[in-house]
């Protein structure tokens, strides 16, 4: 029983690695493993969010996101003006650690600046909004979010194109996310002085030079062998960081680049999928997204499509609807459900509609405006 109990508690903390798992040994059995297996995983991809988590679970460990928020929140006055704060330190800041650090990073935050607080609504739609904000914000940049940077390398896009296609969204999003804002009442706040942290000035500083390097190599400019190494060397300074990266995230990619790679050497399966993307993109890819959430979304759709474009803005916009839609979304309701006084029903309530609002609406815009 306790064997099951684990193996469920497993399952239930990692869902989107079981389901890739299965979905690769399942592929397998029609294509048995040989040569051209070694051409399925797109290894640049895994070495530069390898890099990427590293350099930014330094960058973390320094201090300076508690910080740029202490610095940020002395302009607070009210819940209104916290929330709006929050909400945008959690769209910007996405657009260079990810949207999954973000949240991890600046949630915990929030729960601490509202801990004490009459009203738990407060702190419960603001930790959504900035969920939406770190999906949405995080999708202007290659290195925003794990779908992006996998698209971004596999297309061999342009930054030009990249910032032409997201851009008229992410504008968009932005005005959306900060009208939601209005949701949070008006009231009076104290701010906490507690949450402050000093900065570690030497890790600093070596952690942001291996960020430089690592958008240059996002940029092209840089070998990934050659990052993969200075990265490494560079974590070394602090061995415990390696055990911070998200190796799960690595392995779940490989899972799907042999699930993808298999299934696209069925004529049958290969031939039905591109049938169903062709002119559609953007919207399948959305709505994939929202079952099988719109990292594996990206990664199993971009081998039946050339449009690059629809399914970049598909993927990134399916981040928002269902909890696992963005894998970022479910870190946010963790944490929260943690917290003190936590209503878990009523967050996934609010949870739903607000994100129901925002899909809809930056979907219809997308697909008849933009």
């Amino acid at each position: 029983m306790n064997i099951i109990n684990k193996t469920a508690g497993f399952f239930k903390r990692q869902t989107v690695l079981c389901i890739s798992l299965a979905a690769a040994i399942v592929s397998m059995f029609f294509i048995p493993p040989d040569i051209k297996y070694s051409e399925y995983v797109d290894f640049p991809v895994i070495m530069l969010l390898f890099c990427l988590m590293g350099v930014v679970a330094g960058l973390r460990s320094a201090g300076i996101f508690e910080k740029l928020t202490g610095v940020l929140l002395k302009f607070a006055g009210t819940t209104r003006t916290l929330a709006f704060i929050l909400m945008n330190i959690c769209f910007f800041v996405s657009m260079l650690v990810t949207n999954d650090v973000a949240l991890l990073t600046f949630v915990p935050l929030t729960i601490i600046l509202y801990k004490g607080s009459t009203s738990n609504k407060n702190c419960l739609i603001t930790i959504i909004l900035q969920t939406a904000a770190a999906n949405l914000g995080s999708m202007l940049t290659p290195v925003g979010n794990p779908q992006n940077l996998y698209l971004y390398t596999e297309y061999d896009l342009s930054m030009d194109f990249f910032a032409k296609t997201l851009l008229p969204i992410g504008i968009l999003s932005y005005v959306l996310l900060s009208l939601l804002c209005l949701l949070i009442k008006n009231d009076k706040i104290e701010l906490k002085k507690s949450m402050e942290k000093s900065l570690q000035y030497k890790k600093l500083i070596i952690m942001s030079a291996l960020f430089v390097i690592c958008i240059l190599t996002v940029l092209r400019f840089v070998p990934h062998i050659l990052c993969l190494v200075l990265v490494c060397i560079g974590l070394l300074t602090e061995p415990k960081l390696f055990i911070k990266i998200d190796y799960t995230l690595l392995f779940t990619f490989v899972c799907f680049f042999i699930f993808v790679g298999n299934i696209g050497r069925i004529d049958a399966v290969r031939d039905f999928l591109s049938d169903i993307m062709n002119g559609k993109e953007l919207m399948v890819s959305a709505l994939v997204s929202q079952v099988i959430s719109n990292v594996p979304a990206a990664v199993m759709l971009s081998a039946f499509t050339d449009n690059a474009g629809e399914l970049l803005r598909g993927v990134n916009i399916g981040g928002l609807g269902t909890p696992v839609a963005s894998l970022a979304s479910l870190i946010s309701y963790q944490l929260y459900a943690k917290s003190d006084g936590a209503s878990k029903g009523r967050y996934m309530g609010m949870f739903l509609i607000i994100n129901a609002v925002l899909l809809t609406a930056i979907m219809l815009i997308a697909c008849f405006v933009l």
